[in-house]
C-alpha cells in the first residue's frame, strides 16, 4: 500500500487531473450533497501527516536571515496583494472565485518547497525555515488579509475563520509535532527519519485527492452549464505562478547566493493549497465551493510549474558548486 501511495505522491501531475475528472464525472451521475460530511475528515488526513514530518526546531538555526526576510516580505507585501489585483481584473463580479484566488496566494511553502529546493540543489535547511515560518505567519494571517481585501465582497465571520485555522492547522500542528516526537523516542531518529517519517507525506496525498474530488463533485453541474470557467480559472492562476516566479528569480539572482536563491524562489512560489483548501471548504459555506474549485485548478499549475522549473534553474543561477544532497520524496500535497 505505501508503495502505491507514494508512486501517487510522485506524480501529482497526473492524479490530480484523474481525480478531478472521476469527481466530475460522480457530481454528474447523481446527488453527492452527502460528500459534504467526509469534507473534515479529508481535511484532516490532509493536514495532520505534513506536520508529523515538519522540522520545528530547525526555526531556530542562522545563517539565512537575508533570505529569511525577503522571502517572507514577497510572500506577505507583495504575493497577497498581486493575487487580489489578478483575482479583480478576472472575477470582479464573481467574489467566491476571487476568494479561491486570493487563498490560492495567502498561505506560504508547503512540504514541496522544500523537496523542489532540494531537486534544484538550493539550500535545504533555509527551505525547511521558510516553510515553518510561512505556514504559521500565513495561517495567523489569512483571515486578516481576506477581511481587509474581500470583507465587503463576501459573507465572513472572522472569529469562525481563526476557529477553522485553529483546528485545520494548529490543533494538527501540535499533534503531529507530539507524533514524531513519540516515533523519535520509541524507534529512534534515523529509523524515524528513513523509514517511518517518509510514509506520512504519502497519506496527507489521499487527503489532497479526496477533497479535490469533493471540491469538483459538488460543482460538476455547475461546470457542465458553463464549460470555460475552467479555462477561465486557468489564465489568472497561470498569470500570479508565472509573475512569482520571474520576481522572485530575478531578486534571488540580485540579492542572494545560490542555494539560498533558490530556496527563495520555491519559498515564495509554492503556496501551501491544501490549507488554502482546506479553509475553502470550512469556513466560508456554500460559497467556498468555488474557492475550492480554484484552489484544485492551482494544484495543476503549481506542480507543473516547479517540475519545469528545477529544468531551468542551473541556465538561471548557475551549477550546483556541491554534489551529493538526497531529496526527499515528494511531500504528496503543494
Amino acid at each position: 500500500m505505501w508503495n502505491v501511495l507514494q508512486t501517487i505522491s510522485k506524480n501529482l501531475v497526473t492524479a490530480i487531473p484523474a481525480v478531478m475528472i472521476l469527481g466530475f464525472i460522480s457530481g454528474l451521475l447523481g446527488d453527492v450533497s452527502w460528500l459534504k460530511g467526509l469534507i473534515v475528515p479529508f481535511t484532516f488526513l490532509m493536514v495532520y501527516p505534513m506536520m508529523v514530518t515538519l522540522k520545528i526546531n530547525q526555526v531556530f538555526s542562522g545563517g539565512d536571515i537575508k533570505a529569511q526576510i525577503i522571502t517572507q516580505l514577497v510572500n506577505f507585501g507583495l504575493v497577497p496583494f498581486l493575487a487580489f489585483g489578478v483575482a479583480w481584473i478576472f472575477f470582479r463580479e464573481q467574489p467566491y472565485m476571487m476568494l479561491g484566488v486570493v487563498l490560492a496566494g495567502l498561505v506560504p511553502t508547503s512540504g514541496m518547497t522544500i523537496s523542489w529546493t532540494g531537486f534544484a540543489k538550493g539550500n535545504v535547511a533555509a527551505a525547511v525555515k521558510m516553510t515553518v515560518i510561512g505556514l504559521t505567519l500565513g495561517s495567523l494571517a489569512t483571515p486578516i488579509y481576506v477581511r481587509s481585501l474581500l470583507g465587503a465582497s463576501i459573507e465572513m465571520d472572522v472569529s469562525a475563520v481563526f476557529s477553522q485555522i485553529v483546528l485545520i492547522v494548529f490543533l494538527p500542528m501540535a499533534l503531529g509535532y507530539a507524533t514524531q516526537r513519540v516515533l523519535v523516542r520509541v524507534y529512534g531518529q534515523k529509523a524515524f527519519a528513513e523509514r517511518l517519517g517518509p510514509r506520512f507525506p504519502a497519506l496527507s496525498t489521499v487527503g489532497v485527492l479526496g477533497i479535490v474530488f469533493i471540491a469538483l463533485a459538488l460543482k460538476a453541474k455547475t461546470i457542465m452549464g458553463a464549460p470555460a470557467v475552467l479555462l477561465q480559472i486557468l489564465v489568472p492562476l497561470a498569470v500570479i505562478y508565472g509573475a512569482n516566479f520571474i520576481l522572485s528569480t530575478i531578486l534571488g539572482r540580485m540579492l542572494l547566493p545560490r542555494g539560498d536563491a533558490i530556496a527563495m524562489v520555491y519559498g515564495t512560489v509554492m503556496r501551501n493549497l491544501s490549507i488554502a483548501l482546506a479553509v475553502a471548504m470550512n469556513a466560508f459555506g456554500a460559497g467556498g465551493s468555488d474557492a475550492a474549485l480554484v484552489v484544485a485548478m492551482a494544484y495543476i499549475i503549481q506542480v507543473q510549474s516547479a517540475a519545469w522549473y528545477v529544468r531551468l534553474t542551473d541556465r538561471l543561477f548557475g551549477p550546483a558548486q556541491t554534489q551529493g544532497f538526497t531529496a526527499p520524496q515528494p511531500a504528496g500535497r503543494s
